[in-house]
């Protein structure tokens, strides 16, 4: 590359905010490599150099948010999986915490958010939500196994599952949508998630015929 790139760090930081500007205005596919790197005040050789490509360059404007939500989810079901599903009566804000989470993150990240939905067609990222709604899906269905080995005559209704985990990601998805601020996401989505929860306990179990 052309320039003397005198601080990799700062120089790195500038291209990610340039880039996230140019991704949340343009998308993916529309966003210019060169304009990224002329706000920055460097080359797009910089961009290779540091990301190695356009796909890297987004990447490094949507990781951290991924992580932390990958992380939440994780998280979350480590801790579900290790329940006594048998004895478990659901009560009214039990699941506040993992809403708050959740809600913590797409809020501190709401721009990458914003990106990863509207704006990714055409990167690696372009499948986000389905990639997340396959997480659930698998996370659901060994979660409902396990319901189901303490109930007789029972099976995992994995159809329902199915649309219960689309159902949550839409909720989320509306949330992000027309709630711009985190208190009014949060006063919204807790109801939200104790009807999801109710819903599942009721319908992730089918008769076994």
């Amino acid at each position: 590359m052309s320039e003397k790139i005198t601080d990799n760090k700062e120089s790195r930081e500038k291209l990610v905010e340039c880039a996230k500007r140019e991704f949340l205005e343009k998308g993916f596919t529309k966003a210019s490599l060169r304009k990224i790197s002329s706000e920055a005040g460097l080359t797009t050789g910089a961009v290779y150099f540091f990301f190695g490509d356009k796909n890297g360059l987004f990447e490094g404007v949507v990781g951290e948010a991924l992580a932390r939500l990958n992380a939440v989810l994780e998280n979350h079901f480590a801790r579900d999986i290790e329940a006594d599903l048998l004895t478990y009566e659901h009560h009214s804000g039990d699941h506040d915490d993992f809403s708050e989470a959740l809600v913590n993150v797409i809020y501190d990240h709401y721009d990458e958010m914003t990106i990863l939905l509207d704006r990714s067609a055409g990167s690696k990222y372009e499948r986000f939500v389905d990639g997340i709604i396959d997480k659930l899906d698998s996370s659901y269905i060994a979660l409902a196994e396990k319901y189901a080995a303490c109930v007789p005559n029972k099976r995992v209704n994995r159809k329902m599952l199915h649309w219960l985990t689309h159902v949550q990601i839409n909720a989320f998805i509306h949330m992000m949508q027309h709630e711009k601020n985190r208190d009014s996401a949060l006063h919204f989505i807790k109801p939200v998630m104790d009807l999801l929860i109710k819903a599942w306990m009721e319908y992730s179990l089918e008769d076994d015929v």
